[in-house]
Parts: structure tokens; C-alpha cells; sequence
């Protein structure tokens, strides 16, 4: 590239950055409406770049008076643009002016589906109901596996949500996200098993066990369980907003149910495989 080519660039580069900035400081002092209008001139790309940096209540008051004034496309494009929605099915404008029926036709999908599917978590458990009338103390530590995989998953969840929200990632991050969710996992899911061992064999009657059982292999088994379980649901919580968002998805109201079925699942399956392998049950 020649001098006078960079120099050009450079000049380029400056004259439309003083451009921005003069339309932001335009922007800045005119009134709601005024702003609003504005926003329907220009292009989605310079509302949105115009839009970045106000506060968010500032931004949700301007898209919901967009909203009242017939432009649902544009309010839809810009709070996409900005991480706010993450849902073409989502009802547009303020949460309290949509009514019921809205609400109910976005989520009433989801939940009938997944509670259907939790069927499947009862038909695991009288599977191997068996293990669990042989070993009374198994059905103890069931609701923990549960719990402590929809806890560390939602949190995996609602931090991957924010960062969609903030434009810190995007849909095509999905691998950093998974490979920083799985070593996050191992480490909590570590010290959470070695907890839960320590629980089973300082708390628990041994005295109460089938001959030929050990106490030492009941704690193994619950804390490999517990292990396995946290390192899949936080990787899964992890990415779970990622894929609502490449398919167009709410996370916000895809996210937990999904999780939390997928949760009771394969939490199920992880604990009494891993029990009925360590304590060979049959």
C-alpha cells in the first residue's frame, strides 16, 4: 500500500469517527420522541452502534415507544443487534403491556413437551428399583445428584445468557464456551464429590448395610455419580443458550425447562449405572 493510500485510509477512518460522534451528541440532546424518530431515519447498523452505550433502561424505553409507534420489525432488529432478544417468537415491547394469551402461546410449547418428557425420569427410576430396595441409603443421595446438576448448570446458563447479552460472545464461540465450562466443571464438580464422600462416610450407619457392602464403595459410587453429573450439566447449562440463539430461540425461556429435564435424566441414568457398576448390583 502506497503512503498517500494509508494516509487516505487514515483520513477515512477519522472523518467517520468524528461523524459518529457528532450524531451521537446530536442524539444525546434531543428529547425521547425526537430520538425515537431518529432511530427510524437512520440505518439498523448506526442504531445499534448508536444505541451501545446507554444505559439499558434508556434503550428498553426507546424500543418499547418503537413498538407503540407501529415499528415491531425495526424494535425487533435492534434489541437482536443489541443482545436483548433472542426470539423471533417472542412477544415485542414491555413485559407487563403483552397480554396473558401472549405469554402462555411462548412458553405453554415448552413446558407440556418437557413434562411429558419427565416421564421418562420415572420410568429410570422403577427400572432399577431393585438397587434401590437392596440399598435404602442410595434413595437418600438421589435428590442431591439432581439438585447439585441444575445448580451448577443454571449458573453456567444465566452467565452464558449475560455474556450473549453484553455482546461479549457470540453463537460461533461455542467451543471456547464449552472448553472453559468443562475445566470450570471439573474443578466444581471435584470438590463437590469429595464433599459428598466426606458426608457418606462421617454421617451414615454402616451398621445398617447389606452384607458384602462397604461404605467406602457407597461414597465412591455417589461421588464419581456427582462428579459426572456437574461436569455434564455445566458444560450443557454452557451451551444451552448458544444453541437457542443460533435456532433463533428465546434462551430465557428455553433454557431452564430444557435443562432441568435434561437434568433429571441423565442424572438418573449416571447414578444408578455408576452404582450398580462400582457396588456390582445386577
Amino acid at each position: 500500500m502506497s503512503v498517500m493510500n494509508y494516509r487516505a485510509d487514515i483520513v477515512s477512518e477519522n472523518t467517520d469517527l468524528a461523524e459518529a460522534l457528532a450524531l451521537k451528541n446530536i442524539f444525546l440532546v434531543q428529547d425521547i420522541e425526537s430520538q425515537a424518530q431518529q432511530l427510524i431515519q437512520i440505518s439498523i447498523p448506526d442504531a445499534i452502534m448508536l444505541l451501545h452505550d446507554f444505559p439499558l433502561r434508556h434503550v428498553q424505553s426507546l424500543l418499547d415507544l418503537l413498538d407503540e409507534m407501529g415499528e415491531e420489525v425495526r424494535v425487533r432488529h435492534l434489541a437482536s443487534g443489541l443482545g436483548l432478544l433472542c426470539s423471533e417468537v417472542e412477544p415485542a415491547g414491555h413485559y407487563l403491556k403483552n397480554g396473558v394469551l401472549n405469554h402462555v402461546r411462548e412458553r405453554v410449547g415448552w413446558i407440556v413437551g418437557l413434562a411429558l418428557l419427565g416421564i421418562v425420569s420415572g420410568l429410570i427410576i422403577s427400572h432399577y428399583e431393585d438397587t434401590l430396595s437392596q440399598l435404602v441409603l442410595l434413595a437418600i443421595y438421589m435428590p442431591v445428584i439432581a439438585a447439585a446438576g441444575g445448580n451448577t448448570g443454571s449458573q453456567a446458563a444465566t452467565l452464558v445468557v449475560r455474556a450473549l447479552a453484553m455482546e461479549e460472545i457470540r453463537g460461533r464461540d461455542w467451543f471456547a464456551v464449552l472448553w472453559k465450562e468443562f475445566r470450570i466443571s471439573l474443578v466444581v464438580a471435584s470438590i463437590l464429590a469429595v464433599v459428598i464422600i466426606g458426608r457418606v462416610m462421617f454421617f451414615s450407619d454402616s451398621s445398617a448395610l447389606p452384607e458384602g457392602i462397604l461404605l467406602e464403595d457407597i461414597a465412591l459410587a455417589i461421588g464419581i455419580s456427582i462428579l459426572l453429573q456437574v461436569v455434564l450439566s455445566t458444560t450443557v447449562g454452557g451451551l444451552l443458550p448458544l444453541v437457542a440463539r443460533i435456532c433463533k430461540l428465546d434462551p430465557a425461556v428455553l433454557v431452564s425447562p430444557v435443562l432441568a429435564s435434561l437434568v433429571d435424566i441423565t442424572g438418573m441414568i449416571i447414578y444408578f449405572k455408576t452404582v450398580n457398576s462400582i457396588l456390582g448390583f445386577t
